[in-house]
């Protein structure tokens, strides 16, 4: 067509070449082992338990190449201590619980309002007269650790713990309890919308045939203030029923937060991707697990100290999609490189086993590339020495090339020069010298 024609054994060379290559791509593909997280399920019949469940489902449809595995735990408290002992990659934590020392919130999963449901005419109006008292909580799956954020409330009103009893109850009977004076009131711990809350109002209000109420917690922002794990928050007027309305005007109150929370160590690139995974598919989410709707992104403002927000987390929300694919960028960089160094290497090797300067080009080769991956972590100093070496290799690979070095040698020997180059001069711009950069192409002249 162009008025070229190769000699029939370049053709066929040339034609092997490409099934050869293509052969180690459909390769790499099958046999690209899949990246494995391991992820603690929660209390066992729990709502978090049936979202990780879906959070998982929808995760791998989407993303074929990653696999979740799940550790069961007895207790929200067991999940912190795994991610604390680096038995998995991504815990479920509550914020008024224990946090992890090595843990950061990768996303906020739901917001529990903390309620003290009293019955009609109950004469509490603050917690402090819960003194002396019973409080019935609903049995589930996190009762013990409902209990444990009453325990925090009481201490802030300076009431002892052991001063008010607890009756844990099936929510069937909880308007039982009120109405014979077994308790004088109810600790529900749910979503402003459906839930603990809602329901336990629903079955005070029916077994009184009354309007129970909540208990305003006017020193919300102080007591959140003492204890970080909980947060103040507003309570609108009928959050919990709409006629008559309960509360019956705003309240003030305090609520915890369930958090997918993953170690400090985890990149900022895969801590991004994960949060953005879950956000982006929030709505499939919420069709297997209707809890999912309450799914939000972590305030990357917050300066509470109690499961901070990851960085990576924190860099996909403040620069979005388009600037957090960019900067993959790096990543493909080097990656790309070392395929092409790789690639470079294998042809080198499979057609020029009888090149006296074979050894010494893959030798040049992998130490150059070596040099490009110590130089990106390279304190001032080691960098200076990394520098002096890739000159000297560089005059390596010059007197090669003078003495007949071949032409895929050549290829792979200028790829490798450009990463260490490359490398050295990103580094030297991070480490923010003063003086103007060193010429990397200074070397003897081919």
């Amino acid at each position: 067509m162009f008025g070229i024609r190769l000699p029939r054994m370049a053709t066929i060379f040339l034609a092997g070449a490409f099934l050869l290559i293509a052969g180690l791509l459909a390769a790499m593909y099958l046999w690209l082992p899949k990246a494995t997280l391991t992820i603690t399920t929660g209390p066992n019949g729990g709502v978090a338990q049936r979202f990780i469940s879906a959070f998982i489902a929808t995760t791998e449809a989407a993303h074929p190449r990653i696999h979740f595995e799940t550790v069961s735990v007895p207790d929200l408290g067991a999940s912190a201590k795994a991610l604390e002992e680096r038995k998995v990659n991504i815990a479920l934590a509550r914020s008024d619980l224990p946090p992890p020392v090595n843990g950061q919130t990768l996303v906020i999963l739901r917001r529990d309002v903390i309620a003290i449901v009293l019955p009609p005419g109950s004469p509490i109006e603050n917690v402090g007269q819960l003194a002396g008292k019973t409080v019935a909580i609903p049995t589930s799956p996190v009762q013990k650790e409902n209990s444990h954020a009453l325990d925090l409330i009481l201490s802030y009103f300076n009431v002892s713990p052991e001063a008010v009893k607890r009756v844990f109850l099936d929510p069937s009977q909880i308007g039982a309890a009120l109405r014979s004076k077994r308790a004088a009131a109810v600790l529900a711990v749910g979503p402003i919308g459906p839930g603990q809350v809602v329901d336990t109002v629903a079955a005070v209000a029916k077994a009184t045939r009354g309007t129970p109420s909540i208990l305003d917690l006017d020193e919300a922002e102080a007591i959140a203030k003492r204890n970080p794990g909980f947060e103040e928050i507003d309570i609108p007027k009928g959050a919990f029923k709409g006629n008559p309305s309960i509360p019956d005007d705003d309240a003030k109150g305090v609520a915890v937060t369930y958090r997918f929370v993953v170690p400090t160590t985890m990149l900022n690139a895969v801590a991004g991707a994960l949060a953005r995974s879950i956000l982006k598919t929030k709505a499939k989410l919420v069709e297997l697990a209707p809890a999912a709707n309450q799914i939000e992104a972590p305030d990357p403002d917050e300066k509470n100290p109690i499961l901070p927000i990851h960085p990576g987390v924190a860099a996909y929300l403040a620069s979005g999609d388009q600037s957090f694919f960019d900067s993959f960028q790096t990543y493909f960089y080097f990656i790309g490189i070392l395929l092409s160094v790789v690639g470079s290497a294998i042809a080198l090797t499979a057609g020029l086993f009888s090149n006296r300067k074979l050894r010494s080009d893959q030798e040049n080769i992998f130490r150059l590339l070596t040099i490009g991956n110590e130089a990106l972590t390279a304190s001032s100093s080691e960098l200076d020495a990394l520098q002096q070496e890739f000159r000297t290799i560089l005059e390596s690979c010059v007197g090669n090339l003078a003495e007949g070095s071949t032409e895929a040698g050549q290829a792979a020997v200028s790829l490798a020069v450009d990463h260490a180059r490359h490398s050295i001069s990103q580094r030297r711009a991070a480490l923010g010298r003063t003086s103007e950069p060193r010429d990397l192409d200074t070397g003897p002249a081919g």
